[in-house]
């Protein structure tokens, strides 16, 4: 009974103090990694449990308290298998500091851009499909629907065994299930990745995650940024150059193209077309999370994406212009956003329980 209370006690997060962690990451020296957040130092505990400590820049800086009040808020209250686990906070006045679990492979995002890690697609696959099961998790099993908001590859980690977890709720949000939409206070998430809704004066709601992760479909599928200038000019922005083939039925040089062996083919066919469905420009036609990891482990038929997810970017549209790659930070956004909600495409394609409507937005 003992050992159950403790179990038990250990569920929530723990608050510890900075001596606490300056002892676990023997006063920070093993560095993992460093953004504009701050940096992550390696520790362990005297149990000898391996941790990652996430130590926050500006122990003043209210963005800083945001982003603490978003992880402690969000993933400390919940446990699912493809989350990572955070064990609990430090919140001193020199030190404000995130314990997770450590996670041994790190990020996704070093095995699908740098040629020398090579998972196998299988392995990718099951990457994928573990990710999905995580989102599905935060928007239709918490008590309250969470919104992660930052879904990309840099945010996907790997353990030991190379099962994915996702991290970083930063910019995390509490959703109540009987508001659908979300205030914004600006612009989230990080440009490439995030839905164009997320950047205009347009409702953002939980599809926003559906869009990110069809993003990060496609590098999965291609196994470069969906974005690499170093490419001939038909490629460059990966996902158009996707629809492109995937519209006429060239699947083949999709495939030839990626690498794709001939065992993995229908996996990545699979992918290629939820991958379509995700980025639909209409937030309503994307798909459940849940229903994205029904098609990815192939229970139900994926039905054929009909609408072009790109046609706002067409050069005859108030939609944006084509990506603009940002040589200072490595990423890409579009840019000149129509802010006219009547200039909407109507008769969207919906998915909805495994069937397609029609929108009459």
């Amino acid at each position: 009974m003992d050992k159950f209370l403790n179990d038990m006690e250990r569920e929530k997060p723990i608050r510890f103090t900075s001596q606490h962690l300056r002892i676990a990451t023997d006063n920070f020296t093993n560095l993992l990694g460093q953004g504009g957040f701050g940096a992550v130092y390696k520790g362990i505990f005297s149990d000898g449990t391996l941790v990652a400590v996430k130590v926050l820049n500006g122990s003043s800086d209210k963005r800083i308290e945001e982003q603490f009040m978003a992880e402690v808020s969000t993933i400390g209250k919940i446990h699912h298998f493809n989350l990572v686990r955070l064990y609990g906070f430090c919140f001193g006045k020199y030190l404000r500091a995130l314990v997770y679990e450590y996670m041994g492979n790190g990020s996704l995002d070093k095995f699908l851009f740098h040629s020398n890690k090579d998972l196998g697609f299988e392995k990718l696959h099951e990457i994928a499909v573990g990710t999905a099961r995580g989102i599905a998790y935060l928007h239709e099993e918490c008590q309250q629907r969470i919104v992660h908001y930052d879904i990309k590859p840099g945010n996907i980690l790997l353990d030991a065994n190379f099962f994915p977890k996702v991290a970083d709720f930063g910019l995390a949000k509490l959703c109540n299930r009987d508001n659908t939409h979300i205030t914004m206070t600006g612009g989230r998430g990080t440009p490439g990745y995030a839905a164009p809704e997320v950047w205009m004066q347009f409702a953002v709601t939980h599809k926003c995650d559906v869009y990110s992760f069809g993003m990060l479909l496609f590098e999965i599928v291609g196994g470069r940024r969906n974005l690499d200038i170093n490419i001939q000019d038909s490629q460059d922005w990966f996902p158009r150059w996707v629809w492109k083939k995937f519209e006429p039925g060239e699947l083949g040089e999709i495939m030839a193209v990626c690498g794709i062996e001939e065992k993995d083919k229908e996996r990545a066919e699979r992918i290629v077309k939820v991958a379509l469905w995700c980025v639909q420009y209409m937030p309503e036609a994307r798909p459940s999370m849940s229903f994205v990891v029904k098609m990815l482990e192939g229970s139900v038929e994926i039905p054929r994406p009909s609408t072009n997810p790109f046609q706002h970017l067409m050069s005859d549209t108030p939609y944006p212009t084509a990506p603009v790659y940002d040589t200072s930070n490595g990423t890409y956004s579009t840019s000149a956003y129509g802010s006219d909600p009547s200039q909407m495409v109507t008769g969207t394609p919906i998915m909805k329980n495994h069937e397609i409507e029609i929108a009459s937005t």
